[in-house]
């Protein structure tokens, strides 16, 4: 039933990719989240993986109330629920209806908790640190992208950031999420919850580029570049600690200390974790630092200086956390280390698409034109 449920999912991210009207973006949104609380709580017999689910369903539950209602208030407010229809029927004045900024409102706390941004954040640590490791992948990756996906095709059609009121909800919202997150992920030692709180500061930098998204096409760009690099580098870490993880070993391998070393007997997996944790950083060659360096052109276009301000000081505190974890890979490694990947591990399924994420993370981070062309073609289809 584990690739049942990731199929449903799937299915559900595939729906928010072609979403253009309201009830698909809800449809879409509950076809990855029910799958989700099954697969959250998939190693029930270990305690934090079923406190996990129970916590992401109760909270899931809340977050998508709240969304359904702020629907409810716009569809009363505009008469339509099709984005087209949206950005039609919403003229400049009736932006600052109350109804309509009720309703927004609504909806930017459900989806806020859904891309895990701060204060709707509660939840990731402890359900990324509760999750199998592969969920936990699906959940920073898949399900994120599709969101934020369907919430930039929101933006492109209804004028909801014509508004000034929610544009500056969302930009504080921003601040919080960089600062925030960046901040609690330094005194992580679980490599999880470091991971889960740097995905809220992620997720803070791709909102300054659909904050930035009406001053022109190069914010569409920033976001498709910046994606990428986030799948990408995401993909490969959290792969990183699946492959030492085993459901038939207990709880997943994810202390820091289970890493310390790793390049001494596994010097492969080693440097693909590095290349991983400088991307992620920010560091120049990797894709991840393309993805930084188009948010903080497309910040500085907009004239979003605070937020651009917030960008370079979350990339310099995560450059400690990110250089932590690199640096524990070459320490001395302990007399017996206490978990390891299979002796064979780059042949397994897991190994190949951790292997080809740190190639493209290089390859791309040098050469970032083929992708910039993708996504300058795939913008027509927004």
């Amino acid at each position: 039933e584990f690739y049942l449920l990731v199929l449903i999912a799937a299915l559900g991210g595939i729906l928010l990719a072609n979403a253009n009207h309201l009830a698909s973006l809800f449809l879409g949104i509950e076809l990855i989240s029910l799958p989700l609380f099954g697969l959250v709580g998939y190693a029930f017999r270990q305690k934090r993986s079923l406190e996990a689910s129970i916590k992401y369903t109760i909270l899931s539950a809340a977050a998508s109330s709240f969304l359904l209602f702020g629907m409810a208030l716009v569809y009363a407010q505009s008469g339509d629920l099709s984005f087209v229809a949206l950005g039609k029927n919403l003229g400049d004045g009736m932006l600052n209806e109350p109804l309509l900024l009720a309703g927004f409102g609504l909806m930017i706390v459900g989806l806020g908790f859904k891309l895990s941004l701060v204060p709707f954040h509660l939840w990731t640590p402890d359900v990324y640190q509760g999750a199998p490791a592969p969920v936990s992948t699906f959940l920073a990756t898949a399900s994120k992208i599709a969101i934020f996906g369907v919430v930039m095709r929101l933006f492109l059609y209804a004028p909801v950031g014509d508004s000034e009121a929610i544009r500056v909800v969302l930009a504080i919202i921003a601040f919080a999420s960089i600062i925030f997150g960046n901040l609690m992920a330094l005194s992580q030692t679980n490599i999880k919850r470091l991971l889960g709180y740097s995905s809220i500061s992620h997720l803070g930098y791709l909102l300054v580029a659909l904050i930035a998204l009406q001053t022109g096409e190069m914010s569409m760009e920033a976001v498709g570049v910046y994606l990428a690099g986030y799948l990408f580098s995401s993909l490969g870490a959290f792969g990183v600690v699946s492959l030492m993880s085993s459901p038939y070993r207990g709880p997943d391998a994810d202390s820091l200390f289970s890493y310390r070393g790793l390049f001494w007997h596994r010097p492969i997996l080693a440097a693909v974790m590095t290349v991983m944790m400088l991307s992620l950083a920010g560091i120049p060659m990797t894709l991840g630092f393309i993805g930084k360096f188009y948010v903080l052109a497309v910040g500085v276009q907009a004239h979003l200086w605070w937020l651009v301000g917030a960008v370079v000081v979350g990339s310099a505190i995560g450059l400690y956390y990110y250089l932590r974890v690199a640096v524990s890979l070459y320490l001395h490694a302990p007399e017996q280390p206490g978990r390891d990947a299979p002796s064979n591990w780059q042949y397994s399924a897991g190994g190949i698409v951790v292997l080809i994420s740190a190639l493209l993370v290089l390859v791309l981070g040098v050469w970032p034109q083929p992708l910039i062309s993708i996504v300058r073609l795939a913008m027509p289809l927004m």
